[in-house]
């Protein structure tokens, strides 16, 4: 693992950190709150792909883990991890593997449409699946209850996804960090 992709990793952990200053929205319907984070999760498998986007989001989740309060609203530890929105957060390096390796899998043919869908996929579809599983076991609600309350997150994921698409479409014209093995092959 080169030094330059270890430090992408941490600095999209970082983006994910910085995202967290925004304060939680939370509702009286769901015990989950409605932060930006997840932005930062889509951006990072969009941007540095399947591997060092999911590990980005490892490191991120273990510093969660330990205590650092990275979370929106300044929250941490184990017991945020453990608590009901615990299956979300955990989601998130799953999440980026998952956009990560849709982008490289189709690489040189990457839109703004194919980034969002992909972000759609991964940042929502992924994370939703995880996160409303969770929340239905630790707070002992039947699956299609904690599924029906995650409902209201979807407008602003939407959101979350077409922007992180653009931001990534721009971040490859401009300095793409995933490289296809093909094209090291073509330059040697």
């Amino acid at each position: 693992m080169k030094l330059k992709n270890m430090l992408y990793a941490a600095l999209f952990a970082a983006v994910v950190g910085a995202l967290g200053i925004l304060p939680p929205l939370t509702l009286p319907i769901s015990p989950v709150p409605i932060t930006a984070q997840t932005l930062g999760v889509m951006l990072a498998g969009a941007v540095l792909g399947a591997r060092y986007g999911g590990l980005s989001m490892v490191i991120f989740v273990l510093l969660v883990a330990v205590g650092a309060p990275l979370l929106s609203g300044g929250r941490g530890g184990l017991g945020v991890i453990l608590g009901p929105g615990g299956g979300y957060i955990l989601s998130w390096p799953i999440a980026a593997l998952v956009i990560g390796y849709l982008v490289e899998k189709y690489w040189h043919k990457m839109n703004i449409a194919r980034f969002i869908l992909f972000n759609i996929f991964g940042g929502i579809i992924v994370i939703y699946a995880g996160g409303v599983t969770y929340l239905s076991i630790v707070s002992d609600l039947p699956w299609g209850t904690a599924a029906f309350q995650a409902l209201i997150y979807i407008p602003g994921d939407i959101a979350k996804a077409v922007i992180a698409g653009f931001i990534a479409m721009q971040i490859k014209k401009a300095y793409p960090l995933i490289k296809k093995t093909n094209d090291v092959q073509k330059a040697a």
